[in-house]
């Protein structure tokens, strides 16, 4: 911007230089005098006087039409006198300018640590459903869900290892029923009712039949059905409807599910074996080896 408005005043000032003269004014050029002391210029011609004063008006009037070309011109291009000084401000401006400050990440939060699991509740022999040898040197507390085809399957390796270890082992079971297994829950109280009213074996037989009839998946074994398999061990049907119903054992439930979960409990089947979780429905000879090698130290 600075290089045109240069060459403009330049250019400004060869005009100067062809039509004016002397002192820096716009005066006509001299073309030569008479011996009569008149001067002449172009088809004028007069005293010294009057050709002095009509030289300088012309001179003025071309002076002042070349400078009004320049200012037209200027403001034309947008380079003009004021132009150039608004730009040299807004570059001055631009320039002074701090640069704006990047934004700071915030800082990542931390995610709360997972607590860590608790050791399992110990055996309860009041209110925990044992079955098995009762002076066990291996205990073996199962968290299950009536529904799960996983726990269906382990109910089979339990089944095994009682057979197979009458003296040495006990079992425990508690409940872990999934909200996704829609029957689970009122099974699990369904459990607790037989328990209730015809004690511990009546638990294990009831516990026996669902897994043994059970499709599993969630509704594998009919609410509707829970009553007459109530009674076939023994328990009154309409007590233990009565009790169903109620909704009261659902407590004893919920509160074998929180136990589990603070001792690390995900999923079911998960069985601690002297205290030691083994989660999913694992193989007899996993057991087997586990329970071998606790016998072996007693």
């Amino acid at each position: 911007m600075t290089e045109e408005h240069t060459h403009s005043q330049m250019e400004g000032q060869d005009h100067g230089h062809e039509h004016g003269c002397g002192g820096g004014g716009c005066c006509g050029g001299n073309e030569g005098g008479s011996d009569s002391g008149a001067y002449a210029f172009g088809p004028f011609q007069g005293s010294p006087k009057t050709m002095f004063f009509l030289g300088l008006f012309a001179g003025i009037a071309a002076c002042t039409t070349i400078a009004l070309l320049l200012v037209v011109s200027s403001l034309a291009s947008g380079k003009g006198i004021l132009s150039l000084g608004s730009a040299k401000a807004a570059d001055t401006a631009v320039a002074a300018a701090p640069a704006a400050a990047a934004p700071t990440a915030a800082a990542p939060t931390a995610a709360a640590p997972t607590p860590a699991a608790g050791p399992v509740k110990p055996l309860d022999e009041k209110t925990d459903h044992i079955t098995g040898a009762k002076n066990g040197k291996v205990t073996l507390i199962e968290y299950s869900d009536f529904e799960c085809p996983f726990c269906k399957r382990h109910f089979a390796t339990m089944q095994q290892i009682i057979k197979d270890y009458p003296n040495d082992v006990r079992v425990v079971y508690r409940h872990f029923p999934l909200s996704f297994h829609q029957n689970a829950e009122k099974e699990a109280e369904a459990s607790e009712c037989v328990a209730s009213l015809g004690g511990n074996d009546a638990f294990w037989k009831f516990h026996d039949k669902v897994f043994t009839d059970t499709t599993s998946n969630g509704t594998g074994f009919a609410l509707t059905a829970l009553g007459p398999a109530a009674a076939s061990v023994g328990v009154d049907q309409k007590k233990f409807q009565d009790c169903l119903d109620s909704g009261k054992m659902a407590a004893r439930v919920t509160q074998d599910q929180t136990e589990g979960a603070a001792a690390g409990v995900e999923g079911t089947p998960a069985t601690f074996v002297n205290g030691e979780l083994v989660s999913g429905a694992v193989p007899y000879a996993t057991f087997k080896a586990k329970i071998d090698a606790i016998i072996a130290k007693k």
